[in-house]
């Protein structure tokens, strides 16, 4: 089974985008049985928050279902505990590394990586775009699944 963790800096927009859109990509494909989703935030600010109404509105616009789901904020645990911990930008990132110390494994990642425009996911929180958001968490998944299923 390969364990996924997304991360952003709250865990209300981006990263619970991408776990409900891979949760998604993965059941369609007939594959759920061989993956645990989760995502979780580097910050403690949104702690206990459920997603975003601007995530949920964007997800059931395009039919995606929306889980139950509570922010919660990542542990240096949490390496031992998944194969791969994508964030969803360079600040992610630092603070991903900031939690881990280490990453001996290379189990770090961006989402956008797994695409052609490897970058940052702009934050739908201060952009109010999760149109834009919602495009660049779909390629980011669906270039992780390909990766992981070839």
């Amino acid at each position: 089974m390969t364990r996924i963790l997304f991360i952003c800096h709250g865990n209300i927009c981006r990263s619970t985008m991408a776990q409900f859109v891979m949760t998604d990509l993965v059941k369609k494909a007939g594959i759920s049985d061989q993956f645990f989703i989760d995502s979780k935030a580097t910050s403690t600010e949104e702690i206990g928050n459920p997603p975003h109404y601007g995530t949920i509105n964007k997800l059931r616009q395009m039919n995606i279902p929306v889980l139950k789901h509570a922010a919660s904020q990542m542990t240096r645990a949490d390496y031992e505990n998944f194969d791969m911990i994508i964030g969803m930008d360079e600040w992610n990132y630092r603070n991903i590394m900031r939690i881990i110390k280490k990453d001996p494994e290379q189990k770090v990642s961006l989402l956008l990586d797994y695409t052609n425009r490897p970058g940052d996911i702009a934050d739908p929180w201060y952009t109010g775009n999760f149109d834009q958001t919602f495009t660049d968490v779909m390629e980011g998944c669906q270039g992780l699944l390909q990766k992981l299923t070839d």
